[in-house]
């Protein structure tokens, strides 16, 4: 697992997304396990379970504000899932769910697949 934060730009505002063990975590306590949130926000089979969606963005986009704001004077505030939801539907759920499939993917990457990448 790495541990990487990828950026969401909405409104000239950046987001940080990070998926690591502690938003693995919570999604594993709400949803059972990673591969059933998976399958309720990939959209393959049926359509994207909106809620599912919500919630692992708000996991994710809580995560890396609380990882950055260690390093920071000035303390940035969570965002509530109803906030979440004001951005996904101001970037597009497609465009927001193709950004957090790159996350998982890059931060699930083993060590052989990224020196050989």
């Amino acid at each position: 697992m790495q541990d990487k934060i990828n950026h969401i730009n909405i409104n000239n505002i950046e987001y940080p997304l990070v998926f690591n063990l502690n938003v693995m975590e919570k999604i594993q306590d709400k949803y059972e396990t990673i591969e059933k949130w998976g399958e309720l926000t990939d959209g393959k089979e049926h359509e994207i379970n909106v809620k599912a969606l919500k919630y692992g963005i708000t996991e994710m986009i809580n995560e890396g504000i609380d990882i950055e704001n260690e390093n920071q004077e000035t303390k940035r505030g969570f965002l509530t899932e109803k906030q979440v939801g004001r951005l996904i539907t101001e970037l597009g759920i497609q465009k927001i769910a193709n950004n957090v499939q790159n996350t998982v993917i890059e931060a699930t990457k083993s060590e052989n697949e990224q020196k050989n990448a």
